[in-house]
């Protein structure tokens, strides 16, 4: 089915054609129509193309108005202050759109495609191998899943990739130690658990640390492995490859608590780019890009300056000619640029590294890798916090492990589904599924609630309430209407356009035709948390609904039907766009 024109589509093309009738000069005029609280829309370019045509803009939109035709879409328009219009929407063009939308049998709610679509690479859930994750790993994940998800729905070709830490010097001490007691991780994928698996890795570093600082001939034996390592030799790198497929067990099973996918192709680590490195470098002192600078590989900026105002620059390559992350980013960006013909790439990294990333995009548009045609963004985030304002800690002031956390979200969201599982008939099984579902959805949607860029307080109490700006409560929304419609009987949904509109039956209508736009800006701008609140302002709307407009008790057998198709249609909306930010939404709460 074709995507849907939006009610602000069609009034705007009322408003441009009386626009243009009015003032010919104005055609192609941007009416500047937005939603109001004065109105359903309020028009208000009209100032100032009446100040460029040296015209009363009062006169001018009155004017205008005079050749507007109401009836099927707007029913009625007034000139406001010095020359706004209010518009109001028919109603029966409001249920009609709807109806539209519910007839999209797509099951994309009439949300048309991008005009132009590309390939975006999109770089995040960056743990590191031999080392569990932890809270600070919680926003890549989140924020990216959802950016997968929103851009790949507007129809962009997405391209996941997880660059994982798994490259290094301290690398040579785990294979040293390993290969030394190779019995250490001797054990089948399908005899442990992915926490089990990184509990050996992380007692197998711990145990190499300890001989590393204190033994001299292990720490000479360790950094000849390094160099094996780098050098490509055979057999440090299967003992290496042992301990990188050990640590994504335990990746795997963290990504499976989130309720998210990630898949092993996708993961392409810094060793990924071991192989063109000494190119990249090659290319960047050829061009002239970088210099030598007392014997390292280096990157100026005019404007990049250190406390005492001397030139920071970039790295590329050592003095003793190891290799850098900047060396290993830039080679990645040469790969999806050249490789997978990327249009956008795309970060999903803490907004701490925004200096590095910064000099590493403009290194390689410097080099031509970058360009009109190929950009680079960080879609930067902030720090998560605890209760007190400061960076989420353990009482022992240990950071917090990730798992731990998902599992006492899960736990505390499974206690409040309990408290109402007997009243909606859920068995032992429903509750423990719709437990984790309520949990994980509560710890996405905080994050994801949060403009990205900012930090924000981790605070499970208010994260799994049912009252305020929480996942929770759009999750029983959406629960709620498919109560109502399972009590529905013979009653079915169905739109009935010659029924006038109540007043919140118009708000909630209104609300519903945005869900294209939105979707589309949201994409675009990388802002996922405008989508929650879209979700968010949709379910306060559907509460007003409900306590304003009976549903199985309405005044007719059509208002029923009509009223039933508005909650299944914001029921549909809701779990589309829950799904879009990666969270579930279960039919009984």
């Amino acid at each position: 089915m074709a995507s849907v024109t939006s009610l602000r589509d069609s009034v705007q093309q009322h408003l441009a054609s009386a626009l243009t009738a009015a003032l010919p000069e104005a055609a192609g005029a941007d009416p500047l129509l937005r939603r109001s609280d004065r109105a359903d829309y309020q028009a208000n370019g009209i100032l100032a193309l009446a100040k460029k045509a040296k015209a009363n803009p009062r006169e001018l939109a009155t004017q205008v108005v005079s050749g507007i035709v109401t009836g099927e879409v707007i029913a009625d328009v007034e000139v406001s202050g010095p020359g706004f219009l209010n518009i109001t929407v028919a109603d029966k063009a409001i249920t009609e759109n709807l109806a539209a939308r519910y007839a999209d049998d797509t099951g994309r709610l009439g949300v048309p495609f991008a005009a132009h679509p590309g390939t975006t690479v999109i770089d995040y859930a960056q743990p590191n191998v031999a080392k569990e994750m932890h809270v600070g790993h919680l926003r890549s994940a989140v924020i990216g899943d959802a950016m997968v998800r929103l851009l790949e729905f507007t129809g962009e070709n997405v391209v996941r990739r997880h660059h994982i830490g798994d490259w290094g010097t301290q690398f040579g001490m785990l294979i040293q130690y390993l290969d030394e007691h190779p019995h250490e991780l001797d054990h089948k994928e399908s005899e442990v658990s992915g926490e089990e698996a990184m509990s050996n890795l992380d007692r197998l570093y711990k145990t190499a640390r300890k001989l590393f600082d204190s033994d001299e001939e292990f720490k000479t034996r360790a950094r000849r492995r390094v160099v094996d390592l780098q050098a490509g030799d055979e057999k440090t790198l299967a003992i290496w490859q042992k301990f990188v497929d050990e640590s994504k067990i335990y990746f795997f099973s963290v990504f499976d608590k989130l309720d998210m996918e990630v898949r092993d192709p996708d993961i392409v680590g810094e060793s990924g780019y071991n192989d063109m490195l000494a190119e990249t470098c090659r290319l960047l002192e050829e061009s002239g890009v970088a210099v030598r600078s007392e014997g390292a590989l280096c990157v100026f900026f005019d404007d990049i300056k250190g406390p005492e105002g001397n030139p920071v620059p970039l790295i590329v390559q050592k003095s003793d000619g190891g290799y850098g992350y900047a060396a290993t980013d830039l080679s990645a960006i040469r790969d999806r640029v050249f490789n997978l013909k990327a249009t956008t790439l795309l970060y999903v990294v803490d907004a701490r590294q925004a200096l590095h990333f910064r000099m590493v995009f403009e290194t390689a548009r410097r080099a031509g890798w970058l360009n009109d045609d190929v950009t680079a963004i960080q879609l930067a985030f902030g720090t998560v916090l605890g209760k007190d304002g400061k960076p989420f800690k353990t009482r022992e002031g240990e950071t917090v492990k990730l798992e731990n956390l998902l599992d006492e979200a899960v736990e505390r969201a499974t206690a409040v589904v309990r408290e109402k599982a007997e009243k909606v008939g859920l068995t032992e099984d429903e509750i423990v599924e719709n437990g984790r579902y309520v949990g994980v959805g509560a710890v996405k949607y905080a994050d994801l609630s949060t403009s990205a860029v900012r930090d924000y307080k981790f605070d499970l109490d208010q994260m799994v309430s049912l009252n305020g700006d929480t996942s929770v409560y759009l999750q029983y929304a959406y629960a709620r209407v498919q109560s109502i419609l399972r009590k529905a009987g013979e009653a079915r949904p169905a739109a009935h356009p010659e029924l006038a509109l109540a007043p919140a039956e118009r708000a909630l209508g209104l609300h519903l035709d945005q869900f294209a736009e939105t979707v589309l800006e949201v994409a675009a701008a990388r802002e996922p948390h405008k989508m929650a609140a879209y979700l968010y302002q949709l379910a306060s709307l559907l509460t007003t609904f409900y306590d304003q407009c009976p549903v199985l008790k309405a005044d007719s057998p059509a208002q029923v039907e009509n009223r039933l198709f508005l909650v299944d249609l914001t029921a549909r909306t809701l779990h589309e766009g829950m799904a879009l930010l990666g969270i579930r939404t279960p039919g009984k709460l």
